[in-house]
């Protein structure tokens, strides 16, 4: 028995106050045409993802792909539902990628000087944030690097965003959705910042509710989620956020992530 609402969270999204309003209206329409209560909240940084995620009253909270695949079968959360975004990077389906972000007029001018860049990470397990940026080098440059100077923890995109324009860092690999967010509704936020390169595309970000949940209130909640684009007023919603719907995905979808991390720990041959 639920004893309470259950919890919505765009955390990772929450990139401003701004952007944080256009998801607590998406997550109400999402619960009124579900019939589920939520509780919408912020969990705002610098509180951990972790805690968040362990939560037993999770509704619909995006979790990065990296630590759910991590986790036990046994023990990840229940998956709702992926955003696709309008970007062509998501080539119409749930996935994402990182922007690699330099100054404008910085010391990197061209991926050839990212092998001595002084390089900004988020947290350890985030993919786009730690993962992506480690997995693009060793793509690039493998077996040819001697050393890497890195800044991190940065929590998140606006810690990678303000540690290029600080000059503490040459370079960052950023979700690329993020950034798309950001270009819509705070552009001033990276002013001075470009695109030097994009990662390949991966399974997104995913919504998750607890296990706990009863399933009709999980699929009562990825069925509003998956329709919202079918309506009017949904696709409005959507399009404020840049997306074009929510797509159903599986959980084995994402087994390739820790594959390419732990494929990089051997290919880069230094640590990081």
């Amino acid at each position: 028995m639920v004893m309470s609402k259950p919890v919505a969270c765009s955390r990772m999204y929450n990139l401003s106050p701004r952007i944080r309003g256009l998801w607590d209206a998406l997550f109400a329409l999402a619960s009124s045409q579900s019939g589920i209560k939520l509780e919408i909240i912020a969990h705002a940084a610098p509180a951990p993802l972790s805690e968040l995620w362990a939560r037993p009253d999770l509704g619909a909270v995006f979790m990065c792909g990296y630590p759910f695949s991590r986790m036990p079968e046994a023990a990840r959360p229940t998956v709702l539902a992926a955003p696709v975004s309008s970007e062509a990077w998501s080539l119409d389906q749930p996935l994402y990628a990182s922007h690699i972000l330099v100054a404008s007029t910085g010391p990197v001018n061209a991926v050839a000087d990212l092998a001595a860049a002084r390089w900004g990470w988020t947290v350890r397990d985030s993919q786009s944030g730690y993962h992506a940026a480690r997995s693009y080098l060793a793509g690039r440059f493998a077996g040819t690097m001697k050393q890497i100077t890195t800044v991190g923890p940065l929590l998140n995109p606006s810690g990678i965003v303000a540690a290029l324009k600080d000059s503490r860092i040459d370079a960052g690999a950023i979700d690329a959705y993020a950034f798309q967010l950001l270009s819509m509704h705070e552009p001033d936020a990276i002013d001075g910042l470009r695109i030097l390169a994009t990662t390949d595309p991966l399974p997104a970000p995913l919504l998750v509710a607890a296990q706990t949940l009863p399933v009709e209130i999980t699929t009562a909640l990825q069925q509003s989620l998956v329709a919202l684009h079918e309506t009017p007023e949904g696709a409005a919603v959507l399009e404020r956020l840049g997306l074009r719907r929510f797509s159903a995905v599986t959980p084995s979808a994402y087994d390739i992530l820790p594959q390419r991390a732990d494929d990089t720990d051997r290919r880069l041959g230094i640590p990081w």
